[in-house]
């Protein structure tokens, strides 16, 4: 055995996304203890940062350590008890995990279903709440990866706490690239990944709770399921001050590298990144509209940095994705569940959402097309792309 030495990919698959340079240097600096006061320093300004990317002032705002799924159990593990019934929301692959959390809780799912591919349905879930008055939480998924369907989390939210639940929401794809405004929108309890829009390593999970959250995880009946995701426990050594309460040793090379992703976050300005992901979504929709193929989600519904395109009839979903990879040296991903073999998902996000990109992907999209005799029309893409960039 040697040294492992990837090859430079090009990741424009549902995640991970490429990971900026500085992100990768800032990994490499040299590790110090969990417990440095140096790295307690860190660890606030990391706190501070989130919270701009959330766009919240919750205290309760940290980056759980593990991958989103984590953040998504520590969410859940923390605020479903046994016998609580919980609206569950289910347009997507994501939804289905949600449910399966609030089972593994103890809780009651109300399911509301919607087709993949299109965002929930805001009057299902207040028929939802009509019929289960004593539902006291809401779980959606903002940002669906498996469909590239946004949901109108204000509009959820609202009907939510006008029946006095708190609301749960998965921002994993949406966090850097897609407006989420936690306290405008009245989210309590968010989580998102680190690998996606922010362009961090795979790895940590940002989370954060409001004060109607936190006050029930601290008045459970019982303890929470999980000690290494009970928060009552985490809030120790993510708390305030120098004096920290020792829980786990923290990844603290990734915590690096997610500092230096949120800085990059905050120098471009969150606006600025959400207009960069659309821009680069209209030239890439553009260059494939161009070819002849055809985006699953409506336009209303449509996620800037992760599009689903349909597959052509008679393409060979694996032969395309693998010559991409072989050839190319580009990732795109494959779709889940219900849209398996039907779909590709082309993600646009954080560092690899730009023009180049854009560009890279309609060109080898089009040659290996081209070359397996698909029914597309060759040669107009790109421009059509750069036309897009231009305006």
């Amino acid at each position: 055995m040697r040294p492992f030495n990837p090859p430079t990919r090009t990741l424009l698959g549902p995640g991970p996304s490429d990971v900026h340079p500085r992100v990768l240097e800032a990994m490499s600096r040299p590790t110090i203890g969990h417990l440095d006061p140096l790295f307690v320093t860190m660890m606030d300004e990391v706190k501070v940062l989130l919270q701009y990317a959330f766009q919240t002032e919750n205290a309760l705002t940290l980056p759980v350590s593990a991958p989103g799924s984590a953040g998504m159990e520590t969410c859940f593990v923390n605020l479903v008890e046994p016998g609580d019934r919980v609206v569950v929301c289910q347009n997507g692959v994501f939804g289905g995990r949600m449910k399966e959390n609030v089972e593994r809780c103890g809780g009651i799912p109300v399911t509301v279903e919607d087709p993949w591919g299109s965002a929930v349905d805001p009057g299902k879930v207040e028929h939802a709440f009509a019929t289960h008055p004593d539902a006291r939480i809401l779980a959606f998924v903002h940002a669906e990866t498996s469909t590239g369907a946004q949901s109108d989390a204000q509009a959820l939210s609202d009907i939510a706490h006008r029946h006095g639940a708190l609301v749960i929401v998965d921002t994993v794809t949406s966090l850097g690239g897609t407006p989420v405004k936690v306290d405008d929108w009245g989210i309590d309890a968010v989580y998102s990944g680190s690998q996606k829009c922010l362009s961090c390593a795979p790895g940590l999970s940002p989370v954060s709770l409001g004060e109607r959250a936190v006050a029930k995880v601290k008045a459970r009946r019982g303890k929470v399921q999980s000690w290494f995701l009970d928060l009552n426990l985490i809030m120790g050594y993510w708390g305030s001050g120098q004096r920290r309460a020792y829980h786990h040793t923290a990844p603290v090379n990734a915590l690096y590298g997610l500092h230096e992703a949120l800085l990059i976050l905050r120098e471009e300005g969150l606006e600025n990144a959400w207009a960069r992901h659309r821009r680069n979504h209209l030239a890439l929709r553009a260059g494939l509209e161009a070819m002849g193929l055809r985006l699953v989600v409506g336009e209303q519904d449509r996620l800037p940095q992760l599009n689903a395109v349909a597959i052509p009839d008679g393409v060979d979903d694996d032969a395309v994705r693998r010559r991409l990879l072989e050839e190319f040296s580009l990732e795109i991903g494959a779709g889940l569940g219900a849209l398996a073999g039907k779909v590709w998902r082309i993600g646009l996000m954080g560092h690899s959402s730009n023009a180049r990109n854009v560009v890279l992907c309609l060109g080898a999209l089009e040659a290996v097309l081209g070359d397996l005799g698909a029914p597309i029309r060759t040669g107009v893409a790109i421009g059509a792309a750069q036309r897009a960039l231009a305006a």
